[in-house]
């Protein structure tokens, strides 16, 4: 099916109510970028940020007429008069081909390898793990995913238990086991991640090995090796919680931090944790250090 797309400029704080209008007016999907150059790593928990120049766009079938659209918004005077606004034509293509064609298996260190299903495993021989990309749980494509695989593929073969907090798509816990580990625990606030973790560990030969659980339902356990790829405000919320999953001696490695942030959390997890020197990439960190008091 043939689009078009309706792209207006708008400040933070009228964004989200002409994201509405569009949504209101007919447009299939609604999305907000950056019109400058200033991004948003972290919001505040429960809050969606804009940026201060916001470039609000909707989605619409090609054969909707945009002039009323486009009156309605100027009748309302949420923007600027005259309204300023881009229509562009997108092409009529097989979108969930080209998508499925911009991704290809990635390695991880020295043996891990992430496949995406559809393609051919290119070293059987290595550990692989069938994954497929997508925008919710985090296949390995995001730095901070892929700091914690390549820790892994270093350290995964020498522990037994392992809580993959904040678990998402399950892949670090996944990796874990595939290289080694006797059991893994997997805990999540989103049940949808839940049901993701369980049917990778499914996919992947590991299922009888991996529990999943809500916060609420967490068992206690203590495990040789934690991992927490969330991000900075949860981990030092949380630090007491995932501290009391790390056994005397056991492995701890956090990712989802900004560099700015790095010096805060490792504070909240001091005196209990030795760190090892911080691993950047990009304007992210990933944290490691042994539990040893």
């Amino acid at each position: 099916m043939p689009w078009i797309q309706l792209t207006l400029s708008s400040t933070e704080d009228h964004a989200p109510q002409v994201g509405d209008m569009l949504m209101a007016n007919g447009a299939q999907a609604v999305t907000y970028r950056d019109g400058a150059d200033n991004p948003i790593f972290e919001p505040p928990l429960g809050e969606v940020l804009m940026w201060q120049h916001t470039l609000v766009t909707g989605l619409f079938d090609a054969e909707v007429d945009l002039k009323p659209v486009i009156a309605n918004l100027e009748k309302a005077k949420v923007l600027p008069a005259p309204l300023q606004y881009k229509v562009d034509g997108l092409e009529d293509k097989d979108w969930e081909r080209e998508w499925m064609d911009n991704f290809h298996p990635i390695r991880f260190g020295e043996r891990l390898w992430i496949c995406p299903t559809w393609r051919d495993i290119p070293e059987p021989d290595a550990v692989n793990i069938l994954l497929d990309p997508g925008m919710a749980f985090g296949t390995g494509t995001h730095p901070t995913t892929a700091m914690c695989l390549r820790w892994l593929d270093q350290h995964g073969h020498s522990h037994n238990e392992v809580v993959d907090f904040g678990c998402g798509s399950g892949i670090l816990g996944i990796a874990a086991l595939k290289l080694g580990a006797r059991h893994a625990i997997g805990i999540d606030i989103d049940r949808q991640a839940l049901i993701a973790t369980q049917e990778n560990a499914e996919r992947n030969g590991v299922a009888g090995k991996f529990d999943v659980y809500l916060p609420t339902e967490q068992p206690t356990a203590k495990a040789d090796l934690v991992m927490a790829n969330v991000l900075a405000g949860p981990l030092r919320e949380l630090a007491g919680t995932i501290l009391n999953y790390v056994d005397l001696g056991g492995s701890l490695v956090l990712s989802g931090i900004l560099k700015r942030q790095a010096e805060d959390v490792m504070a909240a997890y001091t005196p209990g944790i030795t760190f090892d020197p911080i691993v950047v990439e990009g304007d992210w960190v990933m944290l490691s250090g042994k539990r040893t008091q």
